[in-house]
């Protein structure tokens, strides 16, 4: 929901006020006092809850939120379809009565406790039949929020839902500390966004972001791909965005031009947990070995990022020596062809001489494209686990 002024777009965010909190503790309740019963169950308490308030699209969107934080199970003796099959196939053997249904179940339970070695009841495979239904799925999980957090995170997917027709997205990350750009570039890479990087760590970055409709097809796909990026973006300490989307007039249905702006002052709260100190078990299980290893050498994970023409290259680790030497130590090992022709692509534009290539034997870079023979790097084969030892020996 948003209105227009002028060209720019402004989503419509809910005040954290006593009213907005009575309506989400409500929802949150019905929420809680739901597990353990159907969706089909749930969403009838939603629609008696909803009634015929004038803020029923309110409770709609603050509940498509609170599902999000659910697991619906299928609860069946056995999987739903080979149930039926063994029901009706049973049940057809005999005139069709309401007393032959219920004999069938009851033996059809009798069966089933003796082939899985546990009590099968006549309720549970009736309810079972159908258990695959969105609607006969169990709430069986429900992770709760403060009702402050929910209408923080409406506020956000409002915001969010911006992105989806957008066509041209500039963001300017203005000199925070460098753990905050890793953070934001590995978000980048893992929603496969289409972006230019210009910059580096002293001054800030700008990076440019195609949109799904500046795609060949507007993508919705892509367009979720840039909202998920917003929560990563809000660990940033100091930012500015624009946007150019493409929407539709609502009277004449033709394609017009809208503009949306954010910055880091926007008051959004990210979700999005603040980052983890290792991108992998092969990069932490390194770093607990190096700690236990006794050498003059000095593991940091914190590692500035190199600037390389439209993009950036982040190291795993930085090794110093107290006389003064350092080296950066990158370990690969994921298969992907496409990840390994850009990572190689961007040692290769690096041009570091100080750099050291950790990579596992079990990668196939032959059938990836890539080569070895004009990587400006020390170059360390390693198996199911990369041993200090080995990068102490590249190092001396």
């Amino acid at each position: 929901m948003h209105r227009v002024s002028g060209e720019a777009i402004i989503p419509k965010r809910l005040k954290i006020d006593e009213n907005n909190l009575s309506i989400a503790t409500e929802l949150i309740t019905c929420f809680e006092e739901a597990r353990g019963c159907t969706q089909g169950e749930l969403n009838r308490q939603l629609q008696e809850l909803e009634g015929d308030t004038p803020d029923y699209r309110l409770k709609r969107g603050l509940a498509h939120l609170l599902k999000s934080m659910c697991e619906f199970e299928i609860v069946s003796p056995l999987e739903p379809q080979l149930l039926r099959e063994r029901v009706f196939a049973l049940s057809a053997q005999s005139i069709p009565s309401s007393h032959q249904s219920n004999q069938t179940l009851h033996t059809l339970a009798l069966q089933m406790s003796q082939e899985l070695a546990q009590e099968v009841l006549a309720e549970q495979i009736r309810s079972g039949l159908y258990a695959d239904l969105a609607e006969n799925r169990i709430m069986t999980q429900f992770d709760v929020p403060t009702p402050e957090n929910l209408l923080h995170r409406y506020n956000l997917s409002q915001v969010q839902g911006v992105f989806y027709r957008a066509s041209h997205l500039t963001l300017n990350a203005h000199r925070n500390v460098p753990g905050e750009y890793k953070l934001l570039f590995r978000y980048l890479k893992l929603f496969q966004l289409m972006a230019y990087i210009e910059g580096d760590a002293d001054h800030g970055f700008t990076i440019t972001v195609d949109g799904p409709t500046s795609l060949f097809n507007p993508s919705t796909r892509y367009g979720l791909a840039i909202a998920k990026l917003i929560p990563a973006l809000l660990h940033v300490t100091k930012w500015s965005l624009s946007a150019t989307l493409q929407t539709r007039d609502f009277y004449t249905n033709n394609w017009k031009t809208g503009r949306f702006s954010l910055d880091s002052d926007c008051g959004l709260v990210s979700h999005y947990p603040p980052g983890k100190p290792y991108d992998s078990m092969l990069e932490a299980a390194f770093a607990d070995r190096w700690d236990s290893l006794k050498t003059d050498w000095v593991l940091e994970r914190e590692v500035d990022l190199i600037p390389i023409p439209g993009s950036v290259m982040i190291p795993d680790f930085r090794l110093v020596h107290p006389d003064g030497r350092t080296f950066l130590l990158e370990i690969v090992g994921y298969w992907r062809p496409e990840y390994l022709q850009k990572k190689f692509a961007q040692v290769r534009r690096a041009e570091r001489n100080d750099l050291i290539l950790a990579i596992s034997e079990r990668l196939n870079l032959e059938k990836a494209g890539v080569k070895l023979t004009d990587v400006p790097a020390k170059i360390i084969w390693f198996k199911d686990k990369l041993l200090p030892k080995a990068v102490l020996a590249a190092l001396d």
